[in-house]
């Protein structure tokens, strides 16, 4: 019988976990498909430092949202969310089992929750608009606000600055205006059922993972990867460049650090990024939490079951 709603197994954890062999097996096993949910794996010809699956795994089971825009090319949660839902769409259709397996938690949260709602705060964004307000007043945000989003702006006061604020938050955070994404979407009802599988590591376990993949990805040629991507035009103050593994990789390429340092670095900052990962995550109550070695059959009664629920 088919669903009503799209099902969905939703695989999370932090960064080196494992969570692309984990839902590649589960996908292996039901019958499924995998929705790509990490924001650097959208773009070509970033491979070894987003640890995309390998060609061999890509070839075993069908994944989707992977390889699909240009480094220099924008791309956004709410364009996430348009191009999930309608690979979500065709696959429900094709009675396929959909597997989501998210390194980004906004990505997830924006398509399970809705745009407006699965919004966090962004604190770096939200910082940056409170320092235009102190520095140049109140009116120069409304102002801002009125010129990129005139329909929200109408709807607020001019001295409302905290709704302002968040106007201006999502405008930027999304690339669309707020007005837009509350005309087009009514959140009241969830679009999907969904699943949500956490992976965990002892801390210390997965500290190690990320030193040995971080060598791995410099032994499978990351630097060599960066050099052809500054060759093919890409430049380091591009968005996907500014990130782990390829900052570091660029400042090494451009003489600030050696290459021991920038390994160093990868590192520190991976585990940095893991740490903020599961302080996310842990707050998240609708999460299932398994470890990825000892846990793996049961994951996987979990999943069988929900979808032939």
């Amino acid at each position: 019988m088919e669903h009503k709603k799209p099902k969905l197994i939703v695989v999370l954890g932090p960064t080196a976990v494992g969570k692309s062999a984990v839902g590649i097996d589960i996908a292996k096993r039901l019958r499924g498909e995998i929705i790509n949910a990490d924001s650097l794996q959208v773009y070509k010809h970033l491979n070894i430092g987003t640890a995309k699956p390998s060609s061999k795994e890509l070839h075993e089971v069908s994944h989707h949202l992977i390889n699909i825009v240009d480094p220099d090319e924008d791309f956004n949660a709410g364009m996430f969310r348009s191009r999930a839902a309608s690979t979500i769409k065709d696959l429900h259709e094709a009675n396929k089992n959909i597997i989501l397996v998210g390194g980004t938690y906004l990505y997830v949260k924006v398509l399970l929750s809705g745009l407006i709602e699965g919004l966090p705060a962004n604190m770096e964004i939200r910082e940056n608009i409170k320092k235009l307000r102190a520095i140049f007043g109140l009116p120069y945000v409304y102002d801002r606000l009125l010129l990129l989003d005139p329909e929200a702006a109408a709807r607020i006061h001019p001295n409302d600055y905290v709704r302002a604020e968040r106007a201006l938050e999502v405008n930027y955070l999304t690339g669309q205006k707020m007005s837009e994404l509350q005309a087009v979407h009514s959140f009241q009802d969830q679009d999907y059922e969904y699943f949500k599988i956490g992976i965990s590591l002892d801390r210390e376990i997965l500290k190690e993972r990320i030193d040995k993949r971080v060598d791995i990805m410099i032994k499978e040629g990351l630097v060599e990867e960066v050099r052809k991507l500054r060759e093919m035009g890409y430049h380091n103050n591009l968005k996907p460049m500014q990130s782990i593994g390829y900052k570091e990789i660029n400042q090494f390429l451009d003489g600030e650090i050696d290459i021991d340092e920038a390994v160093e670095l990868i590192k520190r900052d991976t585990k940095r990024f893991a740490k903020r990962q599961m302080t996310w995550l842990k707050k998240d109550n609708e999460i299932n939490w398994f470890e990825k070695d000892k846990d793996f059959d049961q994951i996987l009664d979990k999943a069988r079951e929900f979808f032939e629920s």
